[in-house]
């Protein structure tokens, strides 16, 4: 479950009294994960795959409960929202006003830790701070908009260090609320697994601060994008649109950006799971004037050659592998020799072949097992839409025929599978039907707003009774 669908009264999840109550929640379940969507700034369309930093951390998530409680605000300067899915646009409009009111207090004297942390992290925070003074004073437009002076980095910018001061603010709140609530969770016995997106979006401070990591034209427009052929989601593939690295350039520099990235992932988590794994293996380049996926070619990515520099770097992070889709021989081959754990679907298994891989009685340990992930409907939804035959051929495959509780039993199939983890969207967990899924992907509008009602403390001596019987407390 993202933090954004945490419960409370302020319009989105955040990192106050709601996320320690799930933790409690997880931790009175036998949980031992909590799994969580990409933690960046959203942009156009809400996604959190679509960031305008990789590194940074998204200010909605920030308590402003936390902040009047440590007089940076006042309790009538928070609005209160009725709890339903989150509404980005009034969050967008209300939130950053609001946070700059806490801010011009903080400014007042700010704390040595503040400078502290400024100092610890100016190798990324001061251009991304500047990116962002400079995306307000550009009424948020894409940077390659921008006057030239300004988009290739030319002209003096200290005319905005107040605005760039205040995302520093933004960011120091953010890792400082966060940092503690994992901390909690880790003394809980539960760790926070993350996401990763491969790729970053043009309008971000990646591109704007070092274009050369990345193919595009001399006027900085992309020459190719990201996305991935028709499949099983989509029949017209999913165009995504982000630049493609120049792996070539990242060889040169020993892949210092992607330590980076990944040493401030595992600050945040203790296990990062890397979106779209198979890119790294190979990656499907689409010319930058198609409107849909379906032409495109596959090229050569880095493979091992980059693990091996994290590894050397970074001591062998615990990383999990999102190798779904189609996949070619040099993908699964690549996941072999990192060792990571890859990822099984069970909604994707009821094609009528008892060998189906994402089937549960055909798991090898060394996986991490999902009834869907965010992309998915939630099962309730999936097996609603189904038509006769196909509900008829779950049942069968299932051996179950009583009553509509298929995401339970699903749920408890994957339990007594071999896979070493297993990991439940709460969706489903509350047995939810389509109004509650978080992503369909391809689609604009709509995405990424459910929030829960704290149904789920309820369920809690019952999932631990199930984890103890498959002997996974």
């Amino acid at each position: 479950m993202h933090v954004s669908s945490l419960p409370n009264k302020r319009g989105i999840g955040s990192f106050g009294k709601s996320a320690y109550e799930f933790v409690d929640f997880l931790s009175d379940a036998g949980f031992a994960l909590w799994q969580v969507l990409p933690l960046c700034p959203t942009s156009y369309g809400d996604s959190p795959y679509q960031s305008p930093s990789a590194i940074a951390g998204n200010p909605y998530f920030i308590d402003l409960d936390i902040l009047i409680e440590e007089g940076l605000l006042k309790p009538a300067e928070a609005p209160e929202y009725e709890l339903g899915d989150v509404d980005y646009a009034a969050v967008y409009f209300e939130r950053y006003d609001t946070l700059k009111k806490a801010f011009r207090r903080f400014a007042k004297a700010p704390s040595e830790d503040y400078e502290k942390f400024k100092a610890e992290n100016a190798f990324w925070l001061d251009d991304y701070a500047w990116f962002m003074a400079l995306k307000e004073a550009h009424e948020m437009q894409a940077w390659y908009t921008w006057e030239p002076k300004y988009m290739h980095r030319t002209a003096s910018m200290t005319k905005f260090t107040r605005a760039a001061e205040f995302h520093k603010f933004l960011q120091y709140e953010f890792f400082r609320q966060w940092i503690k609530l994992k901390e909690y969770a880790n003394a809980h016995g539960v760790k926070i697994v993350g996401d990763m997106p491969i790729y970053v979006a043009h309008d971000s401070v990646e591109v704007w601060s070092n274009p050369k990591q990345f193919l595009l034209n001399e006027d900085l427009t992309k020459k190719v994008v990201a996305g991935v052929p028709p499949d099983y989601f989509s029949a017209d593939g999913q165009l995504w649109g982000n630049p493609i690295y120049d792996w070539e350039y990242m060889k040169n520099t020993d892949y210092e950006w992607w330590v980076m990235r990944m040493s401030m992932a595992l600050k945040l988590y203790d296990v990062v799971r890397i979106d779209h794994f198979r890119a790294f293996a190979d990656y499907y380049v689409i010319p930058a004037d198609r409107t849909d996926a379906r032409v495109g070619e596959w090229k050569p990515g880095p493979g091992m050659a980059l693990f091996n520099v994290i590894n050397r770097k970074l001591g062998s992070p615990e990383i999990i592998a999102e190798d779904l889709g189609e996949l070619h021989d040099c993908v699964r081959e690549l996941v072999r020799e990192t060792g990571y754990p890859g990822m099984k679907i069970m909604q994707f298994s009821f094609d009528g072949n008892p060998y189906n891989d994402f089937y549960y009685t055909n798991y090898q340990p060394n996986c991490v097992a999902y009834p869907g992930t965010h992309d998915n409907d939630t099962t309730r939804g999936w097996f609603e839409a189904l038509n006769d035959n196909d509900k008829a051929l779950v049942r069968r495959t299932l051996g179950y025929y009583d009553g509509d509780k298929v995401a339970e039993v699903i749920t408890e199939r994957l339990y007594s599978s071999a896979a070493n983890t297993v990991i439940i969207p709460m969706q489903d967990i509350l047995d939810l039907p389509t109004s509650a899924r978080m992503n369909t992907p391809s689609t604009l509008g709509g995405n990424w707003a459910w929030r829960s009602n704290p149904d789920w403390v309820e369920k809690a001596p019952a999932i631990r009774e199930m984890l103890k019987k498959y002997n996974r407390l």
